[in-house]
């Protein structure tokens, strides 16, 4: 046991991804410390995405993302850079595809192992529907990227086993927006992930009970969203 946990000090998490992954961080890094793994999170309030796409906003943030990537890989020397696709990765299938080839490029380069992970069912309002398409098809662009590069250093998990595909199913643990979660969702979230994260490297999981009820749950973002 005492090889284990030392085998686990040796993971090093960069999480990233838009506000979704924000609310979701606190409750990974209690959980992926609570097994002694390292963990940074470069996830980012209404961006983090990597696919540029055509849209100008997007774009930029993308640019942003990259630059922000590279000057993690030097800083935190991650030794796992897990990207949770983002409500931005606006762009078609093959924009997308493409941004998916460079990130597992990009963590090959750093010797990281890279998780892609689809984002959980969200409400699609106003703002993204018009990009509803392009959001449906990505899950299956990050799956056809980690494909190619034959499932060694790269993975794809699909969090519909965890969530469900439906925003509004109890399953889905949707804050009251449709979109984030609390910090119950979180810390299932955390859970799921976690050990999935077992599974693929040393990192032994903590068992929630060690974790899950920390400080991290009065985290401010849950505030923000009316979380109880």
């Amino acid at each position: 046991a005492r090889r284990t946990r030392q085998a686990a000090t040796d993971v090093r998490v960069l999480w990233m991804g838009d506000s979704i992954a924000g609310t979701q961080a606190p409750a990974l890094e209690a959980a992926l410390k609570a097994g002694g793994a390292a963990f940074k999170d470069a996830s980012s309030s209404g961006g983090g995405n990597i696919v540029a796409g055509d849209h100008p906003v997007t774009g930029k943030v993308a640019a942003d993302t990259w630059k922000t990537l590279k000057e993690n890989l030097s800083s935190f020397r991650p030794t796992v850079i897990a990207y949770q696709l983002t409500s931005y990765d606006w762009g078609t299938a093959r924009q997308q595809l493409t941004a998916y080839r460079k990130l597992a490029r990009t963590a090959k380069d750093a010797d990281a192992r890279l998780v892609l992970v689809s984002a959980p069912p969200i409400k699609i309002d106003d703002f993204f529907k018009p990009h509803e398409k392009e959001l449906k098809q990505a899950p299956a662009m990050a799956a056809k990227a980690a494909e190619e590069a034959g499932g060694t250093d790269v993975s794809y998990l699909d969090a519909a086993a965890l969530w469900g595909g439906d925003h509004a199913a109890d399953k889905a643990q949707r804050a009251k927006d449709g979109i984030h979660s609390c910090q119950q969702g979180s810390a299932a979230f955390a859970t799921w992930f976690t050990k999935r994260l077992g599974e693929l490297t040393d990192f032994s999981p903590a068992a929630p009970a060690t974790w899950a009820t920390g400080p991290w749950s009065g985290d401010e973002r849950f505030v923000k969203l009316g979380c109880g």
